[in-house]
């Protein structure tokens, strides 16, 4: 069937796309030539018989491969359209500008056959509706796929062979360059960028941390190098200097290159379904032993490698262990000397640290295996007190390093000196570049005309601020030469070995940290096994010291005798509760004072004392009670006085007579009276006239006043309480001679 016959008034009733695609953005930039010839294929939609309104171009995927699935929203586009019957052809240069991905192509083409539309590219017009013309566009994708599949493998194997002869070229990390031979590869010829380099591979080799040697970039005012553009034919890029970072000092001392390694394939490209469902490209960085190329000291590098692995061990062994797993973590603040070397003697795992006592500075190491019940509570089956331990493993450490001694007091204070003259060569040659950017901008200054102030004005301002960086750069010279430690002197040489005698005394100075002695015992000691035994009449503890190379030594350190627990009286802690009801925490103590009790230390209880004890044992603080009292609420003296409206002198008075009610929660305890309508009754404003005070009573009974008192409470005589008038207290009722009679 020819082309024309298989078109329709149905297919020119619809749209016809010209679908425009390049694989990468270079050959969008390059590759014009392909492009124009994509474009040009809208004359051909009109010669097949479109207007030009119904031609539409899709060029929304151009600088994108053809074998990624779910990221060409315009063919993804395309493909939404012909589902709804809306195109009537799609043009393409060739059927792989549509798709390199079988699982796409077909796709198109199945729902292409179902909504009849057409399908032209260079060599015809197809309908994938027709077995012939399905079949011919089904080998044409075959063919794009697999020759995608073959240019791959070629540019792929050409590649690795390449980076198996160390000869590809790829980007280098700053300071590193390749030069005009095969695979040759050099320093930076900036003796700045080389310097600093330098200096943050000698400066770990000293402090044995990332962030350590960060650190010291930052105390020194060192800057960093950062390359802005690579080439790879020999000149390198413009060289920025900015603050140190440390994701920077951490990828310098970890990459290979810098040991004279050349290596190839240290990542990998992984598909993976991101949240959305669509396909992602993730890239995963491999261990050293899955590498595909690594060709050792194949250029000059600034430490060799097997310095650089003894570096990878060190930077691996920093980071915090998990548990059950090797590895010692880095040198903390503090005072637990064997921090990430103890290890448990029972099941061999790391043992942590905590610290007790006022300033928590006591050492305590402990197993963090399972724990075992013990009376409802976990209890650890190894924790033991750190200070005899750190004692006795401190002893042993400076025994082992006193033939060293000497040797080692004059290399620390070599390190000194070198650590300072690798920072004061560095700010020499910032000073050194400082002042080439000035001479530079200068130049830049004098060649302008001077009648173009535009330019003038910017490169003199640029002169200007090169000038004060020099200054800068030579005042921080200037202050570096002059804290510069000094050569040691021979008489001061002589002080140093005559202090190597002593390690004590250098190992309990104040200047040197807790930091310092745990860098130092890590030098010798690979691990401390500790086996604490509690149990026996005689506690100690059993320490196996592994030293670096092989050699073992144990030690047998006595351990404190565990203290009896001190414990507040249960009846102390049952009265603190009963009492906490009604009063505050200072009333609390008064009464346990008065009680003659005493804390589980022996001192006397006060307001503070009180109060953490009950909140030990967590028992409520006294709530005030309303305003208003309740009808029978227990109040104090005070209270009770203030409500029944007489003094409270005058109600203690009444209480120790008898002749009103309270209550004490213990002995010692103020006084409670509950207020009751009883009790509200028993008091008058004004007694009958003929009632008489307590000391008349007496006189007209020809009785003691105590025996008038008797009669009340037994009830033989009748009697009130007054509140009012000049005499308030009790007013009897004494009968009459001829009521007497009867």
């Amino acid at each position: 069937m020819s082309e024309s016959g298989k078109i329709t008034s149905s297919h020119l009733s619809r749209a016809a796309v010209i679908y425009v695609r390049q694989s990468t953005l270079a050959q969008v930039a390059r590759n014009t030539e392909s492009t124009a010839r994509q474009y040009d294929l809208v004359n051909r939609a009109g010669q097949l018989g479109w207007p030009r309104e119904a031609i539409r171009v899709v060029d929304g995927d151009l600088g994108i491969s053809g074998s990624v699935t779910g990221q060409r929203d315009g063919f993804e586009g395309l493909v939404a359209e012909v589902a709804l019957g809306q195109v009537g052809i799609i043009l393409a240069l060739e059927v792989s500008r549509l798709a390199r991905d079988n699982s796409a192509w077909y796709r198109l083409l199945d729902l292409a056959g179902v909504c009849g539309t057409l399908v032209a590219d260079a060599d015809g017009v197809y309908h994938p509706a027709l077995f012939n013309d399905r079949l011919i566009l089904g080998m044409k994708g075959i063919m794009a796929e697999s020759g995608l599949h073959v240019l791959r493998a070629r540019l792929e194997g050409g590649i690795k062979n390449k980076a198996a002869r160390g000869e590809l070229r790829r980007g280098l990390p700053v300071g590193l360059i390749w030069g005009e031979a095969d695979g040759e590869i050099r320093f930076h010829p900036d003796e700045a960028v080389t310097g600093v380099l330098a200096a943050v591979f000698g400066q770990f080799a000293v402090s044995g941390s990332v962030r350590a040697t960060w650190l010291w970039l930052r105390a020194q005012g060192l800057r960093w190098p950062l390359q802005q553009a690579v080439y790879l034919h020999g000149k390198p890029g413009e060289i920025t200097w900015v603050e140190p970072t440390y994701h920077a000092v951490h990828t310098t001392l970890t990459h290979p290159a810098y040991a004279g390694a050349y290596v190839y394939g240290r990542t990998r490209d992984e598909h993976c379904l991101g949240p959305d469902g669509a396909l992602r490209k993730r890239r995963r960085t491999l261990p050293r032993d899955q590498w595909e190329v690594l060709i050792p000291d194949h250029h000059p590098g600034f430490t060799g490698w097997d310095t650089y692995l003894a570096n990878q061990a060190r930077i691996g062994s920093n980071t915090r262990p998990q548990a059950s797993q090797p590895g010692t973590g880095a040198v903390r603040e503090g005072s637990a000397l064997l921090q990430g070397l103890a290890t448990c003697g029972s099941c061999g795992r790391k043992l942590a640290v905590f610290y007790r006592g006022p300033a928590k500075t006591v050492p305590n190491y402990y197993c963090q295996g399972s724990a075992d019940l013990v009376n409802g509570r976990g209890s650890r089956h190894m924790n033991v007190g750190g200070q005899a331990i750190d004692a006795a493993v401190a002893e042993a450490f400076l025994a082992a390093l006193q033939p060293a001694a000497l040797q080692a007091c004059l290399q620390a204070a070599e390190q000194i000196e070198q650590g300072h003259d690798a920072a004061l060569d560095q700010h020499q040659r910032q000073v050194e570049q400082a002042r080439y950017n000035a001479t530079r901008a200068e130049r830049r200054y004098r060649a302008v005309d001077p009648d173009n102030r535009l330019v003038a004005r910017g490169l003199e301002t640029e002169w200007n601020t090169a000038l004060q960086q020099v200054a800068d750069a030579e005042a921080e010279l200037a202050r570096r030469e002059t804290a510069r430690p000094k050569t040691l002197t021979p008489a001061e040489r002589g002080a140093i070995l005559a202090l190597g005698d002593d390690l004590g005394q250098v190992w309990d100075a104040p200047t040197t940290t807790d930091k310092d002695r745990k860098q130092l015992l890590r030098t010798l000691l690979e691990e401390v096994n500790i086996t604490a035994r509690r149990g026996d009449p005689d506690p100690h503890a059993r320490l196996v010291l592994r030293w670096k190379g092989g050699a073992i030594s144990e030690l047998t350190v006595p351990l404190r005798r565990p203290q009896p627990k001190i414990r507040t009286d249960e009846d102390t802690i049952d009265l603190i509760r009963r009492l906490a009801v009604h009063y505050p925490d200072a009333v609390i103590a008064g009464i346990l004072n008065r009680q003659h009790r005493t804390t589980a230390r022996g001192m006397s209880y006060t307001a503070n004392r009180a109060g953490s004890l009950r909140t030990h044992w967590g028992i409520p603080r006294h709530q005030p009670s309303p305003a208003a009292p309740r009808e029978g609420e227990l109040l104090n003296v005070t209270q009770a006085a203030r409500q029944l409206q007489i003094a409270p002198s005058t109600l203690l008075r009444w209480l120790n007579d008898g002749f009103i009610a309270g209550e004490q929660v213990t002995p010692g305890a103020p006084w409670r009276i509950r207020l009751t309508e009883e009790l509200r009754g028993m008091l008058t404003g004004n007694a009958p006239d003929a009632w008489l005070a307590l000391h008349h009573a007496g006189r007209a009974l020809d009785v003691s006043r105590q025996t008038v008192l008797q009669k009340v409470k037994r009830g033989e005589l009748r009697a009130v309480l007054t509140r009012t008038g000049r005499r308030k207290g009790l007013r009897i009722e004494v009968p009459t001679p001829q009521e007497g009679l009867f």
